[in-house]
Order: C-alpha cells, then sequence, then structure tokens
C-alpha cells in the first residue's frame, strides 16, 4: 500500500444581506462595521488538487528486494521479462503513430483536367510504389491569390493526413457533398458530370479512382472492371504492368488496359 497526503483548496463566494432602515451616505458608510447581517454562500469551487506521497524511495527498494528474495528465481525472472516488453511496446507503439510515409523521390500519379462552371481545375495525384496515394496538388484558374493559397495549403494539409496514415475513407466522407462556387456541370470527366463544390468534384474522383467506389459515379465504367484470380495476379507481366502504371490513372483496370502485340510484326530491316 502506498500513502498519499491530499491537499485541496476551494474558493467560496458568498455574499451578505444587511436590513436598512434609511438608505442614505451614513447608513452605507457604516455597513462594513456592521455584524447584523446574514450570510449566504453563493457557489463552492476546486482550484486544484495536489498529492503528495509518504515514505522513501529507500523503502520501496527494500520492500522489492524482500519481496524477490521471498519468491523463486523463475517467477521474478518472468516479472522482469513481462515489464520489459511492456516498455518496448509502448515504445513501439509511440514511433509508430508519430511515423511519416514519405514518398518516393520519383513517384507515380496522373493529372486530370476538368472545368466546373467556368472554372478549370487540374488534379494532381501522387502515388507509393504500391499504389496508394500519398499526396494530391489542386490548381484553379480565374482565382485570387488569396483562393490558391488556400486550396494549395488545403491540398498539403490532405496530403500529409494521407503520409501520416489516414485513410482516403475518411475525407472522402468529409467533403463529398460539400456546397459552395464553383459549381454546376463537370467538362472534362468520363465519370463525374456534376459537382456541387470544388472539393466535392476532387474527393469523388479520388473515390472513383482509388477506392472503386462506383456509387459516386454519375456514369457507368466504360470497361468492365474483372475481379482477377490469383493464377492472373501471378503472372509476372501483369505484376511488371502493376509496378510501372498509375493505379488511379487506369482505376484498377489493369488487364482491360493491355494492349494484344503478338499479332504485330515489325520489320526492322534498314533499306539499302
Amino acid at each position: 500500500m502506498k500513502k498519499y497526503i491530499v491537499e485541496t483548496y476551494y474558493t467560496c463566494t458568498f455574499k451578505t444581506v444587511h436590513n436598512l432602515s434609511n438608505l442614505d451616505d451614513v447608513e452605507l458608510s457604516k455597513i462594513d462595521q456592521r455584524t447584523d447581517g446574514e450570510v449566504e454562500v453563493i457557489s463552492v469551487k476546486l482550484n486544484n488538487r495536489k498529492t503528495k506521497k509518504i515514505g522513501n524511495k529507500k523503502d520501496e527498494k527494500l520492500k522489492d528486494s524482500k519481496l524477490d528474495k521471498a519468491l523463486p528465481n523463475t517467477i521474478t525472472n518472468k516479472l522482469q521479462n513481462v515489464n520489459n516488453e511492456h516498455k518496448d511496446n509502448s515504445v513501439s507503439l509511440k514511433v509508430k503513430n508519430n511515423s511519416r510515409f514519405k514518398m518516393p523521390d520519383r513517384r507515380k500519379g496522373y493529372i486530370q483536367k476538368a472545368q466546373i462552371g467556368d472554372h478549370k481545375v487540374y488534379l494532381h495525384t501522387g502515388e507509393y510504389d504500391d499504389g496508394k496515394i500519398g499526396e494530391i496538388f489542386i490548381d484553379t484558374n480565374k482565382e485570387g491569390e488569396l483562393v490558391k493559397a488556400m486550396m494549395n495549403n488545403f491540398a498539403i494539409a490532405i496530403s500529409l493526413g494521407l503520409q501520416y496514415g489516414v485513410p482516403l475513407e475518411e475525407y472522402v466522407d468529409a467533403f463529398i457533398d460539400t456546397k459552395f462556387e464553383p459549381s454546376g456541370n463537370v467538362i472534362g470527366n468520363d465519370r463525374i458530370l456534376s459537382a456541387s463544390s470544388i472539393l466535392d468534384y476532387v474527393f469523388r474522383e479520388l473515390a472513383i479512382s482509388y477506392l472503386g467506389k462506383e456509387e459516386l459515379a454519375h456514369t457507368p465504367s466504360i470497361i468492365s472492371t474483372k475481379n482477377l484470380d490469383i493464377e492472373k495476379e501471378d503472372d509476372k507481366f501483369l505484376k511488371i504492368v502493376k509496378n510501372i502504371t498509375s493505379k488511379g490513372f487506369v482505376r484498377s483496370n489493369y488487364e482491360e488496359k493491355l494492349v494484344d502485340l503478338t499479332d504485330i510484326r515489325i520489320n526492322l530491316k534498314s533499306k539499302n
């Protein structure tokens, strides 16, 4: 058992009520000297609470050493190992939570140009080696410097969140169907025909390209997506295509995007 001393501080607010027969300056000057007032407590607040442990560290060490002597060596060793494992796990968890998965210097991605109303929007994406999105850039025209700076910093904030492990689904749920100008018909995107804002268009496009959320698209996919079997995933050529192709650009339809060149013959003979 450990003993503690608790120091508690309170703030008490109260008022004193006096009955005056005459309300004049003479009576008011004597009110501080009167002792016949009634005291009423208004409120009592707890300011802070401090605790002090009773006992020295030497006493604790002596108690621990006595317990170690009383217990068998096997039990004490197990207890020490458990404590060390808990410390290692806590350290590793802290490192994982604070780790940032930086983007490679040379990365894949795509650029999507679209027009919302009278405003042109350029969406740039950056991907990791495995095809996951890690950053975005949003460029617009016909906007002032303030709006461009805000959109640029907003894209940086989204990119940092993605690199620290925030799922893209969270951003999609947060910014889909946001409404502000510019809004209206979308020209230049084969899957999105209208948007209620720039953010609605951007995250709708990202959800279709990287998450496969076809319910957010206004038009059906031109090429039907097929689930790749395990045997097809083991194809070496298909793996090479996945490594060098942007997942967002082909919208995960790697197999349908391939072009069969087996029947094409190229004459490499030079003319004399």
